[in-house]
C-alpha cells in the first residue's frame, strides 16, 4: 500500500506539480489549499498520512499554526512535518525546527532534493509506525525490569533492542524512535567509521547498503559491539550507549541550534534530544551517551 502524503499550499501550481511528482515517485497525495482545509483534513483522518509537506507562509493559518496545532495533538505529535519556504533565513528556519518540524525544504527545490526529503520522513514514519505496533503487545512484565545489559552489531540486532526496552516506557513509540537513531548512530558513524558526509554521498550513489554490509564484514571491524545498558532508577529510565569508535566533537551537536544540525546530517541525534528524551548527555570523546525519560 502506497504511502498518503498530505500536501499543503496556497499556489496552486506548486500543488499541481509536488503531487505529480510524488505520484510518479509511487506516492498518494491528498491536497489543502491553505492551512485551515489542511488541519480539517488532519482532525479527521490525520492517522493515514505518513508525511506532511506544508507551506509556511499562506494567509489565514499559516504553515507554522498548522505545525503548532501537530505536535499539540497527541495522534499526530510524531507526524513528520517538512515545512516548504521562500525564506532561508537562520531564524526562520530555527522556528519551525524548534516546533518539531522534520526538515525545512528552501523553495525553489529540485525533483531529487524533494524525493530524497520526503524519502527520510517516510522512513522515519515507518519506524515509528514499527514500533508503535509492537508496543502494543502486551509484555507488561516489562515495566517492572529494573536493569539489563545488551551488545549488538547491526540494524536488526538494534530494533530488536529497541523494541523490547521501548515498553519499559509509558511511551514506548517515544522512546523506540530516539534510542534507534542513537544506536544506529553507535554502529554507523561509531564502531563503522562512517562519516556523515560519506553516508550521504553513498545513498545518493545507491551503494549505502552494500558499504555497510562491507564494513560489518570487514576484520578491522568485525569486533567492534555497541554496548546499551538499561537502570530503572526511581520514577527514571536511564540508557547508556557505548560504541569502540573513535568520537567525535559532541559538544557541538549537544549545544547547536537545530537548524544548523540540519547541515551537519545531526538529525539522529535532534529527534533523540527533542522529541524522545528529557536528557541526552555525552561522555569522553563522544562515544558515549546517556539517555534519560522521565517516568512522572
Amino acid at each position: 500500500m502506497p504511502h498518503k502524503l498530505l500536501l499543503v499550499d496556497d499556489e496552486p501550481f506548486n500543488l499541481e506539480l509536488m503531487s505529480e511528482l510524488l505520484q510518479d515517485a509511487g506516492y498518494e497525495t491528498q491536497l489543502a489549499e491553505n492551512g485551515e482545509v489542511a488541519w480539517d483534513i488532519l482532525q479527521r483522518d490525520g492517522e493515514q498520512f505518513s508525511t506532511i509537506l506544508l507551506d509556511k507562509m499562506m494567509p489565514g493559518m499559516s504553515g507554522f499554526d498548522v505545525l503548532k496545532k501537530i505536535k499539540a495533538e497527541p495522534r499526530l505529535e510524531f507526524l513528520p512535518v517538512i515545512m516548504q519556504t521562500a525564506m532561508g533565513a537562520a531564524s526562520s528556519v530555527q522556528e519551525g525546527l524548534a516546533a518539531g518540524a522534520f526538515y525545512y525544504l528552501t523553495k525553489p527545490f529540485s525533483r531529487d532534493m524533494l524525493l530524497a526529503i520526503v524519502g527520510a520522513a517516510v522512513g522515519h514514519w515507518d519506524r515509528y509506525a514499527h514500533f508503535r505496533e509492537l508496543a502494543n503487545l502486551h509484555v507488561d512484565a516489562l515495566r517492572h525490569l529494573q536493569s539489563a545489559r545488551f551488545r549488538c552489531r547491526t540494524h536488526r540486532e538494534a530494533q530488536a533492542i529497541t523494541a523490547l526496552l521501548a515498553k519499559t516506557s509509558r511511551q514506548p513509540e517515544r522512546v523506540a524512535t530516539g534510542l534507534f537513531e542513537l544506536l544506529v548512530n553507535a554502529i554507523e558513524h561509531g564502531n563503522l567509521g562512517i562519516s556523515y558526509e560519506e553516508k550521504s554521498q553513498l545513498i545518493a550513489a545507491g551503494t549505502w547498503e552494500n558499504e555497510l554490509e562491507n564494513r560489518l564484514q570487514a576484520p578491522e571491524y568485525s569486533d567492534r559491539q555497541v554496548a546499551l545498558e538499561f537502570d530503572h532508577q526511581g520514577h527514571q529510565l536511564q540508557f547508556t550507549i557505548e560504541d569502540m569508535g573513535d568520537g567525535f566533537d559532541w559538544a557541538y551537536y549537544q549545544n547547536a541550534e537545530p537548524a544548523s544540525l540540519m547541515t551537519c546530517h545531526g538529525r539522529g541525534i535532534l529527534i533523540a534530544r527533542k522529541l524522545s528524551f528529557d536528557s541526552l548527555r555525552y561522555e569522553g570523546n563522544g562515544n558515549r551517551v546517556i539517555a534519560v525519560v522521565n517516568q512522572t
